[in-house]
């Protein structure tokens, strides 16, 4: 005897023919009615217009070397359409990010190259992104130092965030440097956005304060601070939605802010909302930081193990996070910037009175 079909309530697959003058939405609509990672795209497009729609505090992670290599102007477009609240970037995507904006050499290259005759050369490299040492980087090593020296005084005000210092950087960027626009860095200050390192000692930048301390200009981080103010945010918005660019440090920043709250503070929290993460990881031996979304559900990370607010793809960030941010941008109505830097007191203050 036959069964019916347990697929009778499936959708059906028609095999669609491209036309010209296809919008990116469309495209990405197209890509959800076919099969494999081309689905997740969509779910995780559609997931992030809702976040944007529905008012989310949306934070954005920033792994690997995607700034390095270009990509800052789309998080500038969505940090100026109100679609980004908050950042956490490894330290060095802010260091090269300044490279833009300064004008200093960032070269598309192929990458086979004898990497012994480029170092004899003077050239360094991220993969396919050529960099001069010192045209680039010791000019850049530079700046960062000249900074320190002409923001002592705001720098110099007891232990800062690492939010905290990357506004006063953001804004020293607008003022002195011949291509703000180029610098998400300086979006974010200006946009009142906090933007925050997974790590106070991994990255250039504070090997340049390594020297500027010596140097007699002392400056101190305060990565409690950063734990504190972080929290903060995440307990302070009504709703909360994460978009993690590859995994490792920011995403384990990002997602630790509710485990911070309930286990750490012990105060009543159940984590985040909804979350997108892009990446190629995997995750048998533990190198997808925080791992899957479900197994982030049983620390305390997001509320629960629901498909509809939670969105893995599994692809390389540079070709799926345009992809993205091309789909909100065309579809979403701006909104006005959070400014949550100018609110940080009142959202710590906040959490406080929780305990």
């Amino acid at each position: 005897m036959s069964k019916e079909s347990l697929f009778r309530h499936a959708p059906d697959i028609v095999p669609e023919k491209l036309a010209k003058g296809l919008s990116v939405p469309d495209l990405v609509d197209l890509m959800g009615r076919t099969c494999f990672e081309a689905r997740n795209v969509r779910r995780a497009a559609t997931l992030f217009r809702r976040m944007i729609d529905q008012g989310d505090t949306i934070w954005l992670g920033i792994a690997g070397a995607g700034i390095a290599g270009g990509m800052g102007g789309m998080v500038i477009s969505l940090i100026e359409a109100g679609f980004v609240n908050v950042i956490c970037s490894t330290g060095a995507q802010v260091y090269h990010d300044l490279h833009f904006a300064f004008d200093l050499p960032v070269k598309s290259i192929h990458p086979n190259w004898d990497d012994d005759q480029l170092r004899r050369h003077g050239d360094t490299r991220i993969y396919d992104i050529g960099i001069r040492e010192k045209e680039t980087l010791e000019a850049q090593d530079a700046i960062v130092r000249r900074f320190v020296k002409e923001r002592y005084e705001q720098l110099s005000q007891g232990p800062l965030s690492s939010w905290e210092f990357n506004h006063q950087l953001g804004l020293w960027v607008a003022e002195t440097a011949p291509h703000p626009e180029l610098s998400f860095t300086a979006a974010a200050a200006r946009c009142g956005v906090p933007l925050f390192w997974d790590s106070l000692a991994n990255h250039s930048i504070a090997m340049n304060l390594a020297r500027t301390d010596r140097e007699g200009l002392p400056v101190q981080l305060s990565a409690q601070k950063d734990i504190v103010h972080s929290a903060a945010i995440a307990f302070g918005a009504e709703q909360t939605g994460f978009v993690e660019l590859g995994g490792g440090g920011p995403k384990n920043f990002i997602q630790q802010t509710g485990p911070t709250i309930s286990q750490i503070l012990g105060i009543d929290f159940e984590g985040a909302d909804r979350g997108i993460q892009i990446g190629t990881a995997v995750e048998r031996e533990g190198s997808l930081s925080s791992c899957t979304f479900g197994e982030a559900v049983t620390w305390g990370k997001y509320q629960q193990a629901d498909e509809a607010n939670l969105v893995q793809v599994w692809g390389e960030y540079s070709i799926i996070f345009p992809l993205l941010a091309a789909y909100v941008t065309d579809l979403c109505p701006p909104r006005p910037p959070a400014g949550l830097c100018g609110r940080m007191g009142d959202w710590v203050r906040k959490l406080e009175v929780a305990r």
